[in-house]
Order: structure tokens, then sequence, then C-alpha cells
């Protein structure tokens, strides 16, 4: 039977936070946060941002309440103390090590790719650290279409994925996503998925939006249609309101005895 939130897993943009609105984080969410952790909740935000932009973020943010631990490029895990992040560093090596010789074996079907997207859109491609193929799209439309191409491009490769958040994507290993990086900070922590509430706006978020990792899943009211959907399905909670203001709706779900 599940008891208290234990755990709290948000999504950065979106979800908790958005650049359209000041504060960017609720006053009151941030309040909410804060006694959640005074009473022994671990708190993680679990972005697609880099380490790098999600502290530019919750610097510009200038919140009265510090995350527990971060997840980065939806799959790095830090544990935040007194202010540094410190890697989980077997998690993130095994993560490095994993992907690169996955990567390493569809490196051949790359140049095609890339020349693909390049003749039919205009779209920036491009490597990076984390990635041997990145998208940014003009649209969500042109998103689409790519993304459909290169699931049957690696149709025969399983283990690969293409984390889609907007107009945005990465090729990955599907055995690191936000939902398994939550599960490993719950493994660290020692607390079971009926103490876990997870919330999320987009597709990268739907790894951790499963109702076999977390008891309490919410999504804000400008969740796209497809996590809508879903949180819906499974009966969680599809706040009234937006971003932040939205996972306070639902945090208050949760504590109701949801």
């Amino acid at each position: 039977m599940p008891g208290s939130i234990q755990l709290l897993c948000t999504d950065f943009d979106g979800t908790l936070h958005s650049d359209f609105t000041q504060p960017r984080v609720p006053v009151a969410l941030q309040e909410k946060i804060g006694e959640l952790q005074a009473s022994g909740t671990q708190w993680i935000i679990n972005t697609g941002r880099t380490l790098e932009d999600l502290q530019s973020g919750l610097e510009q943010a200038q919140l009265s309440v510090k995350p527990n631990y971060v997840v980065v490029v939806e799959r790095e895990v830090f544990k935040c103390v007194n202010g540094d992040y410190q890697p989980h560093s077997q998690w993130n090596e095994d993560c490095t090590a994993t992907q690169a010789a996955l990567f390493a074996k569809v490196a051949g079907q790359l140049p095609e790719l890339f020349e693909w997207v390049k003749n039919h859109f205009d779209a920036q491609v491009y490597e990076d650290c984390w990635s041997p193929f990145c998208l940014i799209a003009r649209n969500n439309a042109d998103a689409d279409a790519i993304q459909e191409y290169v699931n049957q491009h690696f149709a025969n490769e399983p283990l690969l994925t293409f984390v889609r958040n907007d107009i945005y994507g990465r090729l990955s290993h599907t055995g690191y996503t936000k939902g398994t990086a939550m599960m490993e900070i719950a493994r660290i922590l020692n607390i079971p998925s009926t103490a876990i509430l997870a919330a999320g706006d987009h597709w990268n978020d739907l790894s951790m939006l499963q109702p076999e990792r977390a008891h309490w899943i919410i999504a804000p009211s400008n969740a796209i249609t497809e996590v809508a959907e879903h949180v819906e399905a499974i009966q969680g909670f599809l706040a009234s309101k937006e971003c932040g203001e939205g996972v306070l709706e639902g945090l208050e779900w949760a504590l109701d005895g949801a």
C-alpha cells in the first residue's frame, strides 16, 4: 500500500518551470516542496538539459528550495551536496560505456541518416558528446516525419531509441532514460515505487510516468496529447493548470490521499 511521498521526481521545462511566468516556479509550489523535504522527501529534477544548462535555469529561477538529486540529458545522475553536483560515478560511467558500444555498432548507418535529413528538411542535425545524432527541427511536423524515418532506419536495433521533446531529439540507449535513472536513485535510497511521485509533460517523460515506477503520476494541463491521454488512461492526475501550478495541484491531490 502507498504511504507518504518519499521520492518526488519532476521534469523541469514545462512541468516545474516556465519561461513565460514570473516567478518561473510558483512560490506556493516551492513552499510545498520545501515542506516535503523537511519531512524527509527526496526531490529529483529530471531533465533533458545538460548539467550546465540546468544550473543556469535554476539560477534564473531563483528557487528557495534545492533538489536532492538531478538527472540531466535524460540519464546522468548527480547528487546535490551543499550546492555542488557530485556524479553517481558507477551509473554514469556504465551509461557512457554502454551508449558508446551501441553507437559504435550503428556508426556506419549514420552518414545516410544525416544526408537524408539534410536533403529533405531545413533542420539542424549534429553530433555531441551525448549522442551521435541530435536534431533541432523547424517544427513538430518535420520532427514527426524525421522521427518516423529514424525509427525505420534503425528498426533492427531494439536497444536504440530516438528520445524526443518537442522539436528536439537525440539517439539514445533504451536502458538509460529518465525512468531508469529515477529508479536508480530510488534503489540508492531504498525507496519503493509505491512511495514515488513523478510529474512530466512531454514524450521524454513517459519512461518515468509509468505505474510500475511511480504510484502518483501527474501532468500539468499543458502536457502534450500523448502524455495527457496516457496519464488519464492509468488513472493518474491531469491538472487543470499549466506548469508549476499544475504540479502543485497534483501534489495536493496526492497528499489528500489519492
